[in-house]
């Protein structure tokens, strides 16, 4: 009997879910499908694999990824979904697996609804087809989309998953916020005790010691869909929560939006934009926070930006970890001098071992690294040889660069040349024998761009990379050879970040590392 793997996915346009671990109607209703098609077969299901709320082009589906995993150790006969576009929307994953590694694999794929059957020799072209389409789909749908939530967002329509902790969506006015008194109260209370004096760890602790659960917990408490941290003493709150709360402009009644964005509407990935990009309506909903107490809080934030030092703000502030629980450490003072202590250890009893590290002892740690760095690299003869290697690099990526732009001219216009195709075979310009041996040329030309793309793009990355390496030690043995004392300025260039755990007991010794920015 044919061993058959069932796969279902739900579109993440459909919302109809209650929590995360609760399958949607849209998947009950596909498991059930598919499991009858399979029985009437006379196929055995072997597993049944379920991707909830992801896109069609994104790549990185567990339950998708999991399926490819055992196709390739040929655990079953058969895929079996309910249409194509279910399995992918991706003309180049049609390709890849369904005409291209399943026949090695000896996997046959069937889809129910467009009828797609890789046993069937004669609906190969129909299946590159419906890929066709279904990337075309995808690009015009990401467009739209778009196009449509930046409208809402400049309306002030909120369009996010979720409320803000102390909010919740009106379910009488699609988009609007209502206050949600419970979380509410805790809001008002983190900006009274802020008006007080109390920091924010202190307001953290408070919080933490009553039992009051932090808005990720909130939010698991009241059956609502969450992404599950990572983090340890995920369900404590934290110093960056409150201090995100105290300047989120959302509890004044203004609607902050936009504040990331998608980098492809391949991926679900997003990055920050610039304040200047976000979408700020004021007054669509009832305030929780009034605006005196509100200017009270942003003023007391502004005045404890205290100078540090030669007047900057702290040597090392933002870019030093705790070691073992990897939240960012603060400064302190004692005795006049500055310390760099784990926060964590004072939200909550056992939250962290605590790291700790004076200041001083840090710079000279970064100080005595980059000394050995600047020994290393300061040999006149080996350094002029890397200044005439980089600028070789420099002309092999201005080379390659020319190459990739040629190639992606090519990769368009083979891409234009299928769709032209495809509306002339529409429109009875061309038959149907002649669409088929034109697009398949097209297509193993296009592909064959691509991989050479993807090798030139690998190859510029590496050189970028050493150009980057060299580039950066040629200026640090230029402006930092003789430094004596790290600035501000000096630590954002050099170091992405510095792991610090507690003193090693027994000694006087606190493990460090340094990760460089080069």
């Amino acid at each position: 009997m044919p061993k058959v793997a069932i796969y279902c996915r739900l579109s993440e346009e459909d919302k109809d879910k209650k929590c995360e671990n609760i399958d949607s109607e849209s998947i009950q209703n596909q498991k059930k499908m598919l499991c009858e098609y399979a029985l009437e077969k006379g196929w055995e299901i072997y597993n049944i694999y379920s991707d909830d709320d992801y896109a069609g082009a994104d790549r990185k589906r567990p339950q998708f990824n999991k399926l490819l995993e055992d196709a390739k150790d040929k655990k079953f006969d058969i895929v079996l979904c309910k249409t194509q576009s279910r399995f992918t929307r991706e003309l180049e994953l049609v390709e890849k697996y369904i005409h291209g590694l399943f026949p090695i694999w000896n996997i046959r794929f069937v889809s129910i609804v467009d009828n797609a059957d890789t046993a069937n020799k004669g609906n190969k072209k129909s299946r590159q087809i419906n890929g066709l389409v279904n990337e075309w789909y995808l690009e015009d749908m990401s467009e739209n989309i778009k196009s449509v939530l930046t409208n809402k967002r400049k309306n002030g329509i909120h369009i996010g998953a979720f409320a803000l902790y102390g909010y919740k969506k009106d379910p009488n006015r699609k988009g609007h916020l209502i206050i949600d008194e419970e979380a509410a109260n805790v809001v008002r209370e983190v900006f009274t005790l802020f008006s007080k004096g109390y920091g924010k760890t202190a307001i953290a602790r408070i919080l933490n010691e009553r039992g009051v659960p932090n808005p990720t917990e909130y939010k698991r408490l009241k059956g609502l869909r969450y992404k599950q941290p990572t983090r340890k003493n995920s369900t404590l709150w934290k110093y960056f929560a409150i201090s995100s709360m105290l300047t989120n402009e959302i509890y004044i009644g203004n609607m902050v939006q936009g504040k990331y964005g998608s980098i492809s509407y391949k991926t679900k990935q997003n990055k920050p934009r610039p304040k200047d990009e976000w979408f700020i309506v004021k007054g669509t909903h009832e305030a929780i926070i009034d605006k005196e107490l509100w200017d009270k809080v942003q003023d007391m934030i502004k005045n404890r930006s205290k100078p540090f030092k030669s007047g900057t703000i702290g040597l090392f502030a933002g870019k030093v970890k705790c070691m073992h629980c990897g939240y960012t450490m603060r400064s302190s003072k004692s005795h006049d001098k500055y310390y760099l202590k784990c926060s964590s250890k004072h939200i909550s009893k056992n939250a962290c071992i605590g790291s700790f590290i004076s200041v001083e002892k840090l710079e000279n740690v970064v100080l005595n690294e980059l000394k050995k760095m600047s020994d290393e690299f300061l040999d006149k003869e080996n350094l002029e040889k890397g200044v005439i290697l980089c600028d070789t690099l420099k002309k092999q990526k201005e080379n390659l660069e020319k190459e990739i732009l040629l190639h992606n001219k090519k990769i368009a216009g083979y891409s234009k040349a299928i769709k032209e195709l495809y509306f002339d075979k529409v429109k009875g310009i061309i038959t149907e024998a002649e669409y088929i041996e034109f697009s398949k040329e097209f297509a193993e030309k296009k592909k064959q761009a691509e991989n050479i793309l993807l090798e030139l793009k690998e190859d510029i990355e590496k050189i970028t990379e050493r150009i980057n390496s060299d580039d950066n030690r040629h200026k640090i043995i230029e402006e930092y050879t003789n430094t004596s004392k790290l600035s501000r300025e000096i630590v954002q260039k050099l170091i992405d970040h510095i792991c610090v755990g507690k003193k090693i007991a027994g000694s006087k010794e606190v493990p460090i590392e340094v990760h460089w920015n080069f």
